[in-house]
């Protein structure tokens, strides 16, 4: 089945068995048979590509990232989405193995970074609005927020946030940019709150 260019994840589910197992026995065929990976690559290009339920399935996963304005999550609650979330991985490890099919290529050439890590995307549009909301918090004249003991969940949250790129900095493991963005955008954090603080027993 490999030879004829089904995928280790395909030939699993044909025979029933866990990918892992496939992989383990493709890697002992392999070494034995120093042709079958050529005969794979080959039967690879030269197949038909997706059906058109499979391209249906494409757009329909485009259609709800465009009308949602993010990626489908894998932990949704709703099992569509959870379907649609492991499509997606899917096409992923394709384009990374460089076997993704050039009609889902040009397909998901619409979505913008689809295979990109969503996560690490969505951390740092996260970072930034926190970035932003600390800002405006210290704008209307609030000393820096409190992790402990915060009069408010907003103060809490960004409090948080800001003991954590504290810690960050001392260590050294704050990226450069970031540094430069919250010493222009919040002068004075990394020594934080002077006033008011508990005295050490």
């Amino acid at each position: 089945m490999y030879r004829l260019g089904l995928s280790r994840q395909r030939i699993a589910e044909l025979v029933r068995a866990e990918p892992a197992t496939v992989g383990y026995h493709l890697v002992i065929a392999r070494r034995q048979d120093p042709g079958l990976e050529p005969a794979h690559q080959a039967a690879t290009v030269t197949q038909t590509g997706p059906s058109p339920a499979d391209l249906a399935r494409m757009d329909e996963v485009i259609a709800w990232i465009m009308a949602q304005g993010r990626f489908p999550r894998d932990r949704s609650g709703d099992k569509e989405e959870r379907s649609m979330a492991r499509w997606l991985s899917d096409r992923r490890r394709e384009a990374a193995k460089g076997t993704l099919s050039p009609a889902y290529r040009d397909g998901l050439a619409r979505v913008p970074e689809w295979a990109g890590n969503p996560r690490a995307a969505a951390d740092e549009a996260r970072w930034h609005d926190r970035l932003a909301q600390l800002a405006d918090f210290r704008a209307e004249g609030n000393d820096w927020p409190r992790h402990q003991q915060a009069d408010s969940e907003r103060e809490h949250t960004l409090g948080v946030w800001i003991h954590v790129q504290r810690q960050k900095h001392r260590r050294g493991g704050l990226d450069a940019e970031k540094l430069r963005l919250l010493d222009c955008a919040a002068p004075g954090w990394r020594t934080g709150r002077t006033r008011g603080r508990p005295l050490r027993q």
